[in-house]
């Protein structure tokens, strides 16, 4: 499902091929490119690429954001029929149920591939 959702990131990984298998098998993305140390993944109109380092997982913050376009019910309900694991962030005027943080009609969602990477899914309000 999130083959289909634009990004834009560069995401360091400790093990290359539990990378290939978390991006390909659980998160649904196509390999483009794949080599030794560094492969390249079609989310969407983009890329994400995923490169071997030491420094892999040492980031706090997000690493990838996709746009859900309606769908994040849908992309939640399939991640955790995979068991990912869903963060929970407290935040004020944000309630979090099923996974998913609502703050009105904006939801949003974090969970961390192998490594500790933050991956973000949101799906803004309908106009």
């Amino acid at each position: 499902m999130l083959n289909e959702k634009t990004s834009s990131a560069i995401v360091a990984v400790s093990d290359i091929d539990r990378a290939r298998r978390f991006y390909e098998t659980t998160l649904g993305l196509k390999c483009v490119e794949d080599g030794d140390s560094v492969m390249v993944f079609e989310t969407g109109t983009t890329h994400l690429v995923v490169y071997r380092s030491d420094q892999a997982g040492t980031n706090r913050a997000n690493a990838v954001v996709w746009d859900a376009a309606g769908d994040i019910d849908s992309i939640v309900a399939d991640l955790a029929s995979k068991n990912v694991a869903f963060e929970h962030y407290e935040m004020d005027g944000v309630e979090f149920r099923d996974g998913i943080h609502h703050a009105g009609d904006f939801k949003m969602v974090w969970f961390k591939d192998p490594d500790g990477n933050i991956l973000h899914v949101n799906q803004m309000p309908k106009s």
